[in-house]
């Protein structure tokens, strides 16, 4: 059961960090595609239900660990502000989609960059939290 639990766990986090790929194309100045933004969306959605399930299942599955160990926390709470910093930059990038370049659409992208950005740093400190457990 551990180790089931464990590659769902890390298969949706793969989803995640998917996701910021993606995104850093948009980021990096490639076209914005509507269709690759819904793949982007969808991979987050996916990915987040299963890190946030399969990762409380896992903390209560093991005796090791509780839900209320600070390192759990600290990645729900990680995971929830990456979320809310992705969809500002989801809702740009969107925005952008099938726009004629202009001063508006730069202004645009520069923020939805900015927080695509934010959350790639979100991310990567939320996958250091997972992997070596401050406290645990």
């Amino acid at each position: 059961m551990y180790d089931t639990l464990l590659f769902l766990h890390v298969l949706s986090a793969f989803a995640l960090v998917a996701t910021v790929a993606i995104y850093s194309a948009f980021a990096l100045g490639a076209a914005t595609d509507l269709r690759v933004l819904m793949v982007g969306r969808v991979l987050w959605a996916a990915g987040g239900l299963g890190t946030l399930v399969f990762g409380i299942w896992l903390a209560i599955y093991l005796q090791n660990y509780e839900l209320w160990d600070g390192w759990i926390i600290a990645a729900v709470v990680l995971w929830a502000i990456a979320t809310v910093v992705g969809r500002r930059a989801e809702v740009g990038y969107t925005a952008l989609g099938g726009t004629a370049p202009g001063a508006g659409a730069a202004a645009g992208a520069e923020r939805a960059a900015l927080m695509h950005w934010l959350r790639s740093l979100l991310v990567l400190a939320l996958l250091v939290v997972m992997i070596y457990k401050p406290g645990a």
